[in-house]
């Protein structure tokens, strides 16, 4: 009987141990996720995400299938078909404001990812390759999108040669942090990297930080990819690692 309340006693030290150990721990990333359009069908609309202004729809790079804003045959201030049942499927009954913050922004195509449902902090990266447009040529990560459609966007620019942290706050577009002679040429792959660490956001284009901002808000929200105006822009190798 003793030896059975001596193991007894054991074991629950045992387990308050554990227990202080891994509160003791910090807290790991979860895995990288990989989004790839490699089994989507071209001219459709990539089944990952959901376009809500703009065009977009898988294409091909040669023999590479990619994801495209293509603004080829751009009308300012269109919203994609369908908008309104994707607001529907993201935000349920908060889908009337979200798509009416939206409209607010029908210059800048938006399409948000469905399989990423709440990034607070880690990384996302993306390449991108800008394929024409005369107005511009940029492709964006956007995140913190919240239920009213406000988000945060870093952006690159062929056209520019420029990366640049914006807030998308209430119909309008205010720069966070702008960085000049950041090398964007047309017509080649770039890897577009944007990472939330602690209170920074940073970001980085072909492996070189460019962009590097405190930031005392919490990042919390959907995330999605990004264009402007007549940017034909193509996206591939998405990955995102939440902390």
């Amino acid at each position: 009987m003793i030896q059975v309340i001596r193991s007894g006693r054991k074991m629950v030290m045992l387990l308050v141990m554990a227990a202080i150990v891994a509160a003791a721990l910090p807290v790991l990333a979860k895995g990288p996720r990989q989004i790839s359009f490699a089994r989507e069908a071209p001219g459709a609309e990539a089944r990952s995400f959901s376009a809500l202004v703009g065009t977009w729809h898988v294409d091909r790079d040669g023999s590479r299938p990619v994801y495209a804003a293509d603004g080829r045959n751009w009308e300012q201030g269109v919203m994609a078909p369908g908008a309104a049942a994707k607001a529907t499927a993201l935000y349920g009954a908060g889908s009337a404001q979200f798509l009416t913050g939206l409209e607010r922004y029908r210059y800048f195509p938006l399409s948000v990812c469905n399989e990423i449902k709440n990034f607070r902090g880690g990384s996302i990266e993306v390449a991108f390759k800008g394929v024409s447009g005369r107005e511009d040529q940029a492709a964006g990560i956007a995140f913190a999108i919240k239920p009213n459609g406000d988000y945060l966007l870093l952006r690159a620019n062929a056209l520019e040669d420029n990366l640049v942290l914006f807030r998308m706050e209430q119909g309008r577009r205010a720069t966070v942090q702008w960085a000049d002679k950041v090398p964007v040429p047309s017509g080649q792959w770039h890897d577009l990297k944007l990472v939330v660490e602690g209170k920074r956001i940073l970001g980085y284009l072909d492996g070189v930080k460019y962009v590097d901002q405190p930031w005392a808000e919490p990042v919390d929200g959907r995330m999605g990819l990004w264009s402007k105006a007549d940017s034909y822009v193509f996206f591939d190798k998405l990955t995102v690692s939440e902390r």
